[in-house]
């Protein structure tokens, strides 16, 4: 059997803490901030964009029509172009198709291209595939300085709905005895 120690008994050093003498303190009143406001740090965010902000604007200057290709193109052009977009809106989106399907577009100058739309609210959905389409005729006709000239259209605003009646009124006119036969005939034409 091992023989168990003691416990050994430390000495516990007591030491005396005494407080520190408080000592006076002075509080100095500025009258005007410690900072300087005027001098800015090595790098400022507003600054930055600030400045990226007059670049793009200069280089939106620089970019101007003289710089630009300006190739004549035919009236011929704008409607093939025009009549391409409406067969791709035909399938891809038939609720903008039908809005801008009466639109006319007609080369008015040699740099510009009248518009001629029927209302406010087909107008608004043209709008949302004009870019597309003015990005798409540019650069296929080479001409980058085309401008778009809107007109109202109140003569294509009228779409006449016609019917089987109004249809066989039509040939009636051509041809009279066309009465005499659905006099006879009792043709239902609703």
């Amino acid at each position: 059997m091992i023989p168990e120690k003691a416990p050994v008994e430390k000495e516990a050093k007591v030491e005396k803490h005494t407080e520190p003498e408080p000592v006076q303190q002075t509080v100095v009143k500025t009258t005007k901030p410690l900072s300087k406001q005027g001098i800015s740090s090595g790098f400022s965010i507003n600054s930055f964009l600030n400045k990226e902000v007059e670049e793009v604007k200069e280089e939106k200057q620089a970019v101007k029509a003289e710089n630009l290709p300006q190739n004549h193109f035919t009236e011929t052009d704008l409607q093939m172009e025009w009549n391409l977009m409406l067969k791709q809106l035909q399938t891809r989106n038939s609720f903008i198709f039908n809005a801008v399907k009466t639109f006319k577009l007609i080369k008015a100058g040699e740099n510009t291209i009248k518009i001629l739309y029927p209302s406010d609210s087909a107008k608004v959905e043209f709008d949302k595939i004009a870019g597309e389409f003015f990005n798409h005729f540019k650069t296929k006709v080479h001409n980058h300085t085309i401008e778009i000239d809107y007109q109202r259209d109140f003569d294509n605003l009228k779409i006449e709905v016609v019917t089987k009646r109004k249809i066989f009124e039509k040939f009636i006119e051509k041809n009279p005895l066309l009465k005499d036969l659905d006099d006879l005939m009792k043709f239902d034409l609703t």
